[in-house]
């Protein structure tokens, strides 16, 4: 029951949810799924073995799921899965996966993608992240749930970026951001908490407060190495959440670079 424009292709094998709609001069590939209540503006593209999920909204001359932009690529088998109630804006492009990093790329639910904003192949970004014009997210990144990025920054590959984080306009990021972290400039320094995306989630004040100790222990003392005072910390502040989520990101991995303050801020 879907509503398709008479200039739109979709291709046999394309499977189409209720209420979906497409429209003018859009094309459908063949291993696509659109959920229910999908809508194609116009212009829009959706290639490769794609899976997008109810509420989706794509605009004109975005591009979605398309071969990786890598040279190793071969052509083997690779899949983009996307979650429910995201928006695709104009000129987005969005690339599935390669054998090399695992075969996929994924994106969460309630994720906004704006206008030119790019996802590289074998990324997996959570839910809830917004993508200003014009960012740039390389290969095999990972996003964590509610990351607000800023127009025009960029993310090199392999990088992880920490729920509740924000990265600033323009911003070149290289280096793993810790959850709830803030980072500006280029290359990206840490620039503090992201206290107001916090408040906005409705964060306890005395788990902010907990939160903010254990950043000045992290990132101001100069009594061990980043992975020590977490250690400490781990053991100090075992019963905050906030905190629990910051140490665990650090602990998890102990061949990383983090995002920390420039000398002298």
């Amino acid at each position: 029951m879907a509503d398709i424009h008479s200039t739109a292709i979709v291709e046999d094998g394309a499977r189409l949810g209720e209420g979906v709609r497409i429209g003018p001069y859009c094309v459908v590939g063949p291993e696509v799924l659109l959920g229910d209540g999908v809508e194609l503006k116009s212009h829009a593209v959706v290639a490769g073995d794609t899976h997008i999920g109810s509420g989706c909204v794509i605009f004109p001359f975005a591009s979605i799921g398309h071969q990786a932009q890598d040279l190793k690529f071969k052509g083997e088998k690779a899949i983009l899965r996307i979650g429910n109630n995201c928006t695709f804006r104009e000129g987005v492009t969005v690339n599935a996966g390669t054998e090399g990093g695992g075969g996929s790329t994924t994106i969460g639910n309630n994720c906004a993608l704006l206008a030119n904003s790019h996802v590289g192949h074998d990324s997996h970004l959570g839910n809830g992240i917004v993508m200003s014009n014009n960012v740039m997210i390389a290969g095999h990144v990972t996003v964590d749930d509610n990351v607000i990025f800023g127009g025009g920054s960029a993310v090199i590959q392999f990088t992880r970026i920490g729920t509740g984080s924000f990265i600033g306009g323009l911003a070149g990021l290289e280096n793993d951001l810790i959850p709830f972290g803030m980072v500006t400039g280029n290359r990206a320094s840490l620039g503090g908490l992201n206290l107001v995306g916090l408040k906005r989630r409705g964060a306890p004040r005395e788990q902010i407060h907990a939160l903010r100790s254990a950043y000045r222990e992290l990132f101001e003392s100069d009594e061990g190495t980043l992975r020590t005072r977490a250690e400490k910390i781990a053991q100090d502040m075992a019963d905050q959440p906030l905190v629990k989520t910051v140490i665990d990101f650090i602990l998890d991995k102990d061949d990383r670079r983090f995002c920390t303050p420039r000398s002298g801020d």
